[in-house]
């Protein structure tokens, strides 16, 4: 989906960061274009085709014009284009703190060590549970700071599902691991309720951009 020092954008914007640890922080926004995996409850569909070629250079310019504290890449799916690993290693370069947030479905082995890598575990109600990359999952405890799993949940069963898969897969207690509600599908203080009855050791989030802007906002 890429040639060369090309990438394919769908959005460079400075907004706040909604999700993950990073929450509340400005943040610069490059978000790639493409990705095809289909999981229900995507809420950038914009971004799923089309796209404008630019040079990396461009685009790392025009993200660092911001003056952020931190850069996110994102997507789409931003492991899709071969052009995400020299882009992440530019931005590292110039900030000490660049995010990449992929949906899970593709290794990170080749991701600059220098990135704090944001991956999503898709729950039963995404429709593509059976398509989480357990190749990411062993390479988190080897080493852990560098990893955050962010779960998206829209019932109990996604709950349950999720509990039992971090648990299975020793990220619980290792690795920091982020439990956040389908805005409009489930209520926080209901997932707030479970977590603390079962004492989980996760961090819990709401999609704080939804809750500034109106939900289907784009360029925030």
């Amino acid at each position: 989906m890429s040639m060369g020092n090309h990438i394919l954008v769908s959005e460079i914007f400075h907004s706040i960061q909604g999700e993950s640890s990073f929450a509340g922080y400005p943040c610069a926004f490059i978000r790639l274009a493409g990705c095809g995996h289909g999981c229900r409850h995507c809420d950038t569909g914009y971004a799923e085709e089309g796209g404008m070629s630019m040079e990396i250079e461009e685009a790392v310019e025009r993200a660092m014009e911001f003056g952020a504290p931190c850069i996110e890449v994102t997507g789409g799916e931003p492991l899709l284009q071969p052009g995400v690993y020299p882009l992440l290693e530019a931005l590292c370069d110039l900030n000490p703190n660049v995010l990449l947030e992929t949906g899970g479905f593709l290794p990170v082995d080749r991701v600059d060590t220098r990135v704090h890598l944001v991956i999503d575990i898709k729950p039963p109600s995404s429709g593509v549970s059976d398509k989480n990359c357990i190749e990411n999952l062993q390479l988190a405890l080897r080493s852990p700071e560098r990893f955050e799993f962010k779960a998206v949940l829209a019932s109990r069963e996604d709950y349950l599902w999720t509990k039992a898969f971090i648990g299975e897969h020793g990220l619980a207690g290792n690795c920091a691991i982020v439990f956040g509600p389908v805005f409009g599908q489930l209520d926080p203080q209901q997932l707030a309720g479970w977590i603390l009855e079962d004492r989980l050791t996760v961090r819990m989030q709401l999609q704080l951009h939804k809750y500034i802007w109106k939900p289907d906002t784009r360029g925030v």
